[in-house]
């Protein structure tokens, strides 16, 4: 295990230091304090509303193991208009560094929100402050922006809450599991389901705008992949030859190509398909097993898994085909590879006796880190930001129900997303628009 650039600290400055910031370095010191006293509703209809919004930022905040809220009960100074002055000695006396106030506004199917962030011990607000609107309806994606604004400013980090996940949804006994694609909030809330259970459904990946998902279901019989539209639920079969299984897709990052596995003749290999044309190029020639392509984010080059050498690894390979170079090298099998969004690590499963690990590495197989170890973890996805890494991992035993789980890329705040029932093979989106 390496504890350098990508492991946790957290450092805040004080009023002769500079302005409060969470460095992320090395080691573990202890999450920042922050305070959010109750966003105050501005007229009479959104004071339930107010205190939802509340309750999300705070949630998001802490989530992320970074951060720990000072509860309401010890709060000496109260909020009762989103412009009354801040009184910095009563929140630097219950240790508060980052305070965070907001108002909230309801006026038919509309929702405002705004907020300021406060750095109590330099006693200066940080940046200006921000407001958001939308529907009613959408209010949450309102307390993850605020929350998103926070997050960034006192890390630096680039936002993720504000995102979705398209996994599977199962249900029923091991034998008999039931499987559709379902896509919720990154937190689990707001759960809507894409399928029927009436065949088997896998690997659903985002387009790199959100608004379509690739998956391969089994209703024909064999595996077949789809795209489907998110807003209109409406989907179409990928063009592949008869008589072959296609399944693994993933879009390219201007999404207008697909690739994908193909197995044709006893022989696995991964193609790319132009969607408006349909026209399919085969990129690997190989008697081996090829599958689990993932492009890097500037679309250049594709990394996946193969067999070639005797066990399965990754290689990285041009995103036109040509000869692919090894990049995984320690003991253990290597699989499900996906490139990060920042294009600097690739998360990987791997299987080392007897046990699963979600793990990441540099391009070069270098820095390699194991963030999990379990009796089944899987299929790793990135948040938008790079940050953290969602996966399956499975329990040992007759019922081994699945379960989604999330991890900080230092191998921290490893937790269980919240998700109503089983649930399988994530997809993390990007910030929705």
């Amino acid at each position: 295990m390496i504890a350098a650039t990508l492991a946790i600290s957290l450092s805040t400055a004080n009023a002769q230091d500079g302005p409060l910031r969470i460095e992320i370095t090395e080691g573990v010191i202890e999450p920042l304090p922050f305070a959010v006293p109750g966003f105050v509703p501005e007229n009479g209809t959104s004071a339930e509303m107010a205190a939802q919004i509340t309750r999300v930022v705070s949630e998001d905040l802490t989530g992320t193991g970074l951060f720990r809220e000072i509860p309401a009960s010890a709060h000496i100074a109260r909020i009762t208009s989103f412009a009354s002055p801040v009184q910095y000695a009563d929140w630097k006396a219950i240790n508060a560094q980052a305070l965070i106030t907001g108002a909230v506004a309801v006026e038919g199917n509309r929702v405002n929100v705004k907020f300021r962030l406060y750095d109590v011990f330099s006693g200066q607000e940080m940046g200006d402050g921000l407001q958001f609107s939308g529907t009613t309806a959408g209010w949450r994606r309102m307390a993850h922006k605020v929350a998103d604004a926070v997050y960034s400013r006192l890390t630096g980090e680039g936002p993720y809450f504000d995102s979705r996940v398209v996994y599977v949804s199962e249900t029923g006994p091991k034998d008999d599991r039931r499987k559709r694609l379902a896509i919720m909030d990154y937190d689990g809330a707001n759960v809507q389901f894409l399928t029927d259970s009436s065949s088997i459904v896998l690997a659903p990946r985002f387009s790199p705008t959100g608004d379509r998902v690739l998956y391969t279901s089994y209703e024909s019989g064999f595996p077949r992949i789809y795209v489907l539209d998110v807003a209109s639920v409406g989907r179409r079969i990928l063009s592949t030859p008869e008589g072959t299984m296609s399944f693994a897709p993933r879009f390219a990052p201007n999404g207008q190509r697909v690739v994908y596995s193909l197995e044709q003749g006893g022989n696995t290999d991964i193609y790319s398909l132009d969607i408006a044309s349909g026209q399919s190029m085969r990129l690997t020639s190989s008697p081996s097993i090829e599958t689990a392509p993932s492009f890097s984010p500037d679309g250049s080059r594709i990394v996946f898994e193969s067999d070639r050498s005797g066990t399965q690894q990754l290689y990285v390979m041009p995103a036109n085909g040509g000869e692919p170079t090894r990049i995984s090298f320690g003991q253990g099998r290597y699989g499900t590879p996906v490139w990060s969004p920042r294009g600097d690590l690739v998360a990987f499963t791997k299987q080392s006796k007897g046990r699963f690990h979600i793990g990441v590495m540099r391009l070069d197989g270098s820095e390699e880190r194991l963030l999990t170890a379990s009796f089944l973890d899987e299929g790793p996805t990135w948040a938008p930001n790079g940050r953290v890494i969602m996966f399956t991992r499975e329990t040992q035993g007759a019922q081994g129900a699945a379960s989604l789980y999330s991890v900080d890329i230092s191998g921290r705040n490893l937790k269980r997303v919240n998700t109503d029932g089983a649930g399988s093979d994530p997809s993390w989106s990007p910030l929705q628009q």
